[in-house]
């Protein structure tokens, strides 16, 4: 694999498809446990630096106002993408996250799907039907992953 990052909005399945690639047996980063995203909600800047200097191979996970910051260091950035009812649907439902739940928490979604998520479009290089099981989905980031090992191997 390569370093790839999975962003896109609440609830459009980066926590699943996370889980999926680990189980499979990469290295992993989900960015919204453990202290890699701040209290102003950007990521830890010098750790993710770190973790993208010492790890050719991880799968991170994360949608922060900085993550542009960082996309030159990414080999893909994937976008899980849903339609708004699906992520609103998910996020009132899921186990572990409490994201969500409230009414201004979904409001909030609402208004990222209509701001942020076209910010995301553009500087994604794959965008991805978060709908799709996520077998299927996990497979897509292997490609994606593959093939710029593959290209970058085409260029040393």
């Amino acid at each position: 694999m390569a370093r790839v990052l999975v962003t896109g909005m609440s609830g459009a399945g980066k926590t699943t498809v996370l889980e999926e690639v680990a189980r499979r047996g990469y290295l992993t980063v989900d960015t919204d446990y453990d202290g890699w995203t701040l209290a102003d909600g950007t990521w830890d800047a010098g750790r993710m630096a770190a973790l993208l200097d010492g790890q050719a191979t991880v799968l991170v996970s994360g949608t922060v106002s900085n993550q542009g910051r960082f996309y030159g260091r990414f080999d893909h950035v994937v976008l899980l993408s849903a339609p708004l009812g699906v992520l609103l649907e998910r996020v009132t439902r899921r186990v572990g996250n409490p994201y969500g739940r409230t009414a201004a928490q979904r409001a909030e979604i609402e208004r990222h799907a209509a701001e942020v998520e076209p910010l995301l479009r553009r500087g994604a290089t794959v965008e991805l039907d978060g709908r799709r099981p996520a077998g299927e989905l996990a497979d897509a980031v292997e490609r994606a992953a593959l093939h710029a090992v593959l290209s970058r191997r085409g260029r040393d």
